[in-house]
């Protein structure tokens, strides 16, 4: 893993072709190229596509956006992506997370296990991020105790979330992303 910098150089933050890739992505970040974005741009379709996706399961599911970046955070510390935690630790204190349950993700086991800190629907969530990023797999207990909490739609779409956000972390850390 590359401790010092990305892998591949950035493409430059006023990178103005493919014009309507480019549009798209900074109309999804107000206007912002992030540098996950100019790496992204390498590849003007898989940055289309990426936005796409991407911008369909940050802000169009009706899972609950705490559960959503509860899962973000869990799966960047877990797959050691500093830069995907860094982005989600603000946006899930935003969401009504507190500070200290943001940190205690940094230790998602311990988390999963703290009822002081954590809900039993936020515990359950928990088991099924660490069981899918871990193993892929996830226990038929597990998957029980999720369902006690999250209708069929939400656990689908928190499913889908890990799964997304997994890909995400994988592609940081393969490229060297790291927060400035």
């Amino acid at each position: 893993m590359s401790a010092t910098g990305p892998r591949i150089p950035y493409v430059p933050a006023d990178i103005a072709e493919p014009a309507e890739v480019v549009a798209a992505i900074r109309a999804r970040r107000g206007g912002e190229l992030l540098a996950l974005d100019r790496m992204l741009l390498h590849s003007p379709p898989l940055a289309a596509g990426w936005n796409t996706f991407l911008g369909a399961v940050r802000n169009g599911l009706q899972v609950d956006r705490r559960l959503r970046e509860l899962s973000m955070c869990t799966v960047a510390v877990l797959n050691g992506a500093e830069y995907e935690y860094a982005q989600h630790a603000p946006l899930y204190i935003a969401a009504g997370a507190g500070t200290r349950q943001a940190q205690a993700l940094r230790d998602p086991d311990a988390a999963r296990a703290d009822a002081a800190l954590f809900d039993a629907r936020e515990r359950a969530a928990l088991g099924l991020v660490i069981e899918m990023t871990r193993h892929v797999a996830v226990a038929d207990a597990t998957f029980a105790e999720l369902r006690q909490h999250l209708s069929e739609r939400e656990a689908v779409e928190l499913i889908g979330v890990t799964a997304a956000y997994n890909m995400v972390s994988r592609f940081l850390v393969a490229t060297g992303i790291h927060p400035d």
